[in-house]
């Protein structure tokens, strides 16, 4: 049952709260995130047995309206990994959407955000399983500009540690434990000086960034890991499958070898957090001249068009979080 507990200020209220005063959903509630807490012996705190997804939503100024970007399908794959991990019993995609875009609503952003649905093992027990446990759920949302870059590409390096395997833990399910591996290989690469790191699978091959899919362009054709190679099944890859099919551009599924990212004509991460972040080198070697290539950049355009509600053939993506 979902109580009325706590309201975003009013619509123009020219203050921006604090983090802790923004309004979350917590324990069937909407409270103030300041007081949503668990207590140290949950199950998810002690092992990373949660999962969790990350919704954009986007501030479109001339329309005065936050458009968030593909609610259902990151209610869909949360309820995916729900399932992987033992947790049935969760709110419906349209129950767990509404969630999310009145969570959205009551914060009263004027700017872009970040909306992190999620759901944990809350049982206050030690003990390693899945099973036998009970969960709960939260939605809580903060303001959030870019996570790396988006305009001049970044510096990458690919690093010593390995993308885990779906035998040892399922990379396309958002499991906050596995969450680790992703930190290893970036902190790696930073304290190599790169911005971010390309990971690579256990037998050599590229499997996608620290947290984000990873594509490249050889002779006019998107080449991109498939879904089968240890990675995350990305909300954004796939709208950017979407994008090059609108723009009349090949794409290919395939494996990519680390020496191909070398010789790619242009190379892009791409990601919730991301976004679209075209790559200017990987390992100290320049990706094509080292600027942000053709393709990559129309497709960057036509994506950040599209998340934020001004075009038509996109917006089935968003979901208008103000009313008229």
């Amino acid at each position: 049952m979902v109580t009325e507990h706590a309201t975003a200020p009013a619509a123009g209220a020219a203050a921006t709260p604090d983090q802790n005063s923004r309004v979350c959903f917590f324990q069937g509630q909407y409270v103030r995130l300041g007081d949503a807490r668990i207590p140290i012996m949950t199950h998810a705190f002690l092992y990373g047995t949660g999962v969790f997804e990350g919704i954009r939503a986007y501030w479109n100024p001339d329309e005065k309206q936050l458009y968030a970007l593909r609610i259902k399908e990151h209610i869909v794959r949360l309820r995916n990994s729900c399932k992987i991990m033992l947790m049935a019993e969760v709110p419906s995609v349209e129950d767990f959407s509404e969630i999310v875009t009145q969570v959205l609503r009551r914060n009263d952003f004027r700017e872009d955000a970040y909306c992190r649905p999620s759901v944990y093992k809350s049982t206050e027990a030690i003990g390693v399983k899945l099973h036998g446990l009970t969960h709960d759920f939260y939605v809580l949302a903060v303001p959030m500009g870019d996570y790396i870059d988006t305009e001049k590409g970044i510096p990458t390096g690919t690093v010593s540690w390995r993308r885990t395997s779906d035998v040892s833990m399922p990379s396309r399910s958002k499991i906050t434990g596995s969450y680790v591996n992703p930190a290893f290989s970036k902190t790696e690469a930073m304290l190599n000086g790169f911005d971010e790191a390309i990971v690579l699978t256990n037998d050599g091959h590229v499997a996608e960034g620290s947290a984000e899919n990873l594509f490249i362009v050889r002779d006019g054709v998107l080449i991109t890991p498939s879904v089968s190679e240890d990675i995350l099944e990305g909300i954004t890859r796939a709208g950017i499958i979407e994008i090059a099919a609108h723009l009349g551009i090949t794409v290919k599924e395939r494996q990519i070898d680390r020496s191909e990212l070398y010789i790619a004509d242009e190379v892009f991460l791409c990601g919730t957090g991301a976004q679209v972040s075209p790559v200017a080198s990987v390992d100290h070697r320049a990706v094509g001249d080292g600027r942000v290539g053709p393709i990559s950049r129309l497709v960057s355009k036509t994506y950040f068009d599209a998340v934020r509600g001004r075009l038509p053939e996109f917006r089935h993506w968003v979901t208008p979080i103000y009313k008229g």
